[in-house]
């Protein structure tokens, strides 16, 4: 029976990421087969026991979806405050899953879901780029320039430099002076976008995330979801892969 570390076959079972896994082993909170263990290269195989703060691991079989998130959808697995949340839509299906990275409770589009810790951390860290393309309706009429500052990077209200991006003027609407744009980035800061478009003076007013690396949200309506293929998972892991090896 194939043996894995104890923290990966923990993101793998979809109970946090790889790194909180390792803290939560170091802090105690974990048992194989009924005792306590601390120390990260342990390994595991399928016919290990693994609790966590007296629950036990299921170790499910991996899923994957594509969602088209709502405006007014919280992207978490569970709110305090009783709002919507990306799992709702979920309940059907027969395996805890959660959603991987963040969407605005304003902002629309594709979010993948899944119970898969590694593929969710492949993803979610800065150094994999994943390419995601957002249309955003703001105010104003875009220009050239500002387009050219977006392409270089701005400089955002927390100092920070956003990378390179890409960025077109897709319509402008004079009388109602605004513009909607395409800007494709692969970073993933907190309101990221809003904030990019705040830098050139152009506030988002309405957004949707419309592509995820290859992935887009063909054939789906909002609140809708549908399972990826095989060759779909396969190709976000190489993808993840290879935009690390070029860094």
């Amino acid at each position: 029976m194939a043996e894995v570390r104890l923290q990966k076959a923990m993101a793998d079972a979809g109970v946090a990421s790889r790194r909180a896994s390792e803290k939560l082993i170091l802090e105690g909170h974990v048992k194989v087969n009924g005792r306590v263990v601390k120390e990260l290269g342990t390994k595991v195989s399928n016919d290990d026991a693994i609790e966590v703060d007296g629950s036990l691991l299921e170790r499910e079989s991996k899923v994957y979806f594509l969602f088209y998130k709502p405006r007014g959808v919280i992207s978490a697995a569970k709110d305090d405050k009783g709002r919507k949340v990306v799992t709702d839509y979920f309940k059907d299906i027969a395996r805890r899953v959660y959603p991987i990275g963040r969407l605005d409770y304003d902002t629309s589009g594709i979010i993948l879901v899944t119970n898969d810790g590694q593929l969710a951390n492949l993803l979610m860290h800065p150094r994999y780029k994943v390419n995601k393309t957002y249309v955003a309706k703001v105010e104003g009429l875009v220009q050239n320039d500002d387009l050219k500052h977006l392409r270089k990077g701005v400089k955002m209200k927390d100092g920070h430099f956003s990378a390179r991006a890409k960025a077109q003027i897709i319509s402008s609407d004079r009388a109602k002076n605004s513009s909607i744009v395409s800007l494709t980035i692969h970073e993933g800061r907190n309101h990221q976008v809003k904030n990019m478009f705040e830098a050139i003076g152009h506030p988002v007013k309405k957004l949707k995330r419309e592509s995820y690396d290859f992935l887009t949200l063909d054939g789906l309506v909002s609140g809708q979801f549908r399972e990826l293929s095989r060759d779909e998972v396969k190709m976000l892991y190489e993808h993840a892969r290879q935009n690390a090896k070029r860094k």
